[in-house]
């Protein structure tokens, strides 16, 4: 199909308009981080890294970046194990009730994050009485980064098929051995990537967060939102929130990579 060069031109004009809207915001931030005037002069007059020594320097920042590696770490590692069991048994076997079950797992990263907090604070607090704390911001980022993983996963699983696998059994490897030499193998790009994103997305979560942490325990968004409007708390957030779009380009980054990597070598 050949569009004509108003139209290319008119789609290139609207591309450029969005993403102009998506990251000129987020480079005011970085920019905003460096400027010398705690009322964010624009344009900046002077630079300086002093908003970046105070960052480093706060107990409140450190402890809240601690709780959200600590919580990313866990839920994601629940995330792989939990996801890879559900892609292999959805997959791999036929039950009543199977399409049912894909989608109750996959329903968590579709409702609104403020359902799916209001729901777990009320299971945690009502049914089970336990007090919110780190283990319930962990099993509530659970929920959801389980669907990262498990989409991962379960696509590899069908492009792969099953026939390696039945080679396998046919020369009589055992279950457990044709899955460390075949399957794991075959999945392992897809739970890096799975695992990645998952990191990404436990890290930066912010709306079920506020509703499964306790009062003692805060993440690094609910550090900079309680300080937000803060005034000489202002330009660290700045720095907090420079730090958040780095650690989280950067598994994206690396998904990316692997995805690609895996399209490329399966193409040859």
């Amino acid at each position: 199909m050949t569009f004509s060069p108003a139209f290319r031109m008119t789609l290139r004009i609207l591309t450029l308009v969005a993403l102009g809207v998506i990251y000129v915001p987020l480079a005011l931030v970085v920019i905003n981080s460096f400027n010398a005037s705690i009322t964010f002069a624009f344009p900046p007059q002077d630079f300086t890294l002093e908003w970046w020594r105070r960052a480093a320097e706060s107990d409140g920042v450190i402890d809240a970046l601690v709780v959200s590696l600590q919580v990313a770490a866990v839920a994601t590692l629940i995330s792989l194990v939990l996801g890879t069991m559900a892609a292999l048994a959805l997959q791999r076997y036929r039950f009543f009730g199977r399409d049912q079950v894909s989608l109750l797992i996959i329903l968590p990263i579709a409702l609104p994050g403020i359902v799916t907090g209001i729901a777990l604070n009320n299971a945690f607090k009502t049914l089970l009485g336990w007090d919110l704390g780190m283990l319930t911001i962990i099993v509530a980022h659970a929920t959801f980064c389980i669907v990262t993983v498990f989409n991962n996963v379960i696509a590899r699983l069908r492009r792969m098929g099953t026939n390696l696998e039945e080679a396998s059994a046919d020369l009589g490897a055992s279950t457990f051995t044709t899955f460390r030499l075949v399957t794991f193998p075959v999945m392992r790009s897809a739970l890096i990537a799975g695992g990645v994103l998952s990191f990404a997305l436990s890290f930066d979560e912010i709306i079920v967060t506020t509703f499964t942490a306790g009062s003692q325990q805060k993440t690094l968004p609910i550090w900079i939102l309680e300080n937000l409007f803060r005034p000489n708390q202002g330009p660290v957030v700045n720095v907090v929130a420079v730090v958040l779009i780095l650690l989280s380009v950067i598994p994206i980054w690396l998904s990316e990579r692997l995805a690609g990597g895996v399209e490329t070598a399966g193409s040859r």
